[in-house]
């Protein structure tokens, strides 16, 4: 399964999200992950080569990757269906290269911000995402939100990114999230993220054989 966390503007969380959804698959859900950085600032790589020199053995790959090197990539990796490929996107949509990503993927995840610039941004990436690949699936994350902030544009926001998809509960803005590694989610932070991750695990990643659909084996007719 091919997952892609992305949003046209940066700083929305891409890199963190993924981290965290990488580690919750496999420690807590025991998937195989490969997480393929192509953000230009190449964060998530940085932080697994890293924690490779702290720690023993890695619970995932990270392969830097770019949009050129996609499809050798997509072939190499996606042989075992049951293996899950997290692809943390570059801010931008005005690449070509992005078709065939965007063509491969069975779900995006989009981490966004209760901001007007924000809002249209991720309204235009998802646009964008529907017309090139409108079977796939979408789950919007609220993402650093301030506990103190008043968002005038939440409900609006909420009301017209419904319509495309699924949006988790919201994931606060705190300093802990800073902490994220590839071998490691802060524990305070397991009851913010669990419910969010959780459920885009039931609705996307469970009954997967759906998404792709594959009919469910326990079925008939």
């Amino acid at each position: 399964m091919i997952i892609i966390i992305g949003n046209q503007k940066g700083g929305a969380g891409k890199s963190t999200l993924a981290l965290v959804l990488a580690n919750y698959l496999t420690l807590e859900k025991k998937c195989p992950v490969t997480i393929i950085d192509m953000d230009y600032q190449q964060s998530i790589s940085q932080k697994f080569e890293k924690a490779k020199i702290l720690e023993n053995a890695e619970p995932y790959e990270v392969v830097p990757a770019n949009l050129e090197s996609f499809p050798y990539l997509k072939n190499l990796l996606g042989k075992n269906e049951k293996d899950v490929i997290l692809i943390d996107l570059p801010g931008k949509l005005d690449d070509d290269g992005l078709i065939p990503v965007f063509n491969s993927a069975d779900l995006v995840i989009c981490p966004f911000s209760y901001d007007e610039f924000t809002f249209q941004s991720t309204v235009l990436f998802t646009v964008v995402m529907k017309r090139i690949n409108p079977d796939i699936g979408m789950v919007f994350v609220p993402n650093r939100i301030k506990s103190n902030a008043r968002y005038e544009i939440m409900q609006e926001v909420d009301g017209q990114l419904s319509k495309f998809g699924l949006i988790t509960p919201v994931l606060p803005d705190r300093i802990d999230f800073q902490r994220v590694s590839t071998f490691y989610t802060p524990v305070s932070l397991q009851p913010v993220i669990n419910p969010v991750l959780e459920q885009i695990y039931t609705e996307h990643l469970y009954g997967k054989h759906e998404i792709t659909g594959r009919p469910d084996p326990g079925t008939t007719g």
